[in-house]
């Protein structure tokens, strides 16, 4: 379990976009495979982007073309780009690390941190 603290959650207009910010001490975000996964009120979680170590990216079906996962190895920060935001992507966003590197492609996270509220209404 890394100590890595989620930002940037916001209530939005749908069409709008976030950007939001994973980060924290005592670890890389090279060292491991880091993703986003949310879960809405409800509902189970649901992975949605993920950087490998070497910079290899995967994203869930629903967020292609809309979200982007990125990081700055200098500010040992993950971020992730959210564009013309939709009602759907309601919920509270996480960031995670595995190792393994199917769990990468697969994007499959366990939720870490508090995690940020994101809100969008139309």
């Amino acid at each position: 379990q890394l100590p890595q603290v989620e930002s940037g959650g916001d209530s939005v207009q749908t069409g709008g976009s976030l950007r939001l910010t994973c980060g924290g001490s005592g670890f890389s975000v090279t060292w491991y495979c880091m993703g986003w996964l949310r879960q809405a009120p409800g509902k189970g979680r649901e992975g949605l982007a993920s950087m490998a170590r070497d910079g290899t990216t995967y994203y869930a079906d629903s967020v292609k073309g809309r979200f982007t996962i990125s990081r700055d190895v200098d500010k040992n920060s993950l971020f992730l780009q959210m564009n013309n935001l939709q009602v759907e992507d309601s919920g509270t966003y996480y960031c995670g690390a595995v190792v393994a590197d199917s769990r990468c492609r697969r994007l499959d996270f366990d939720k870490g941190g508090q995690g940020t509220q994101v809100i969008v209404s139309s």
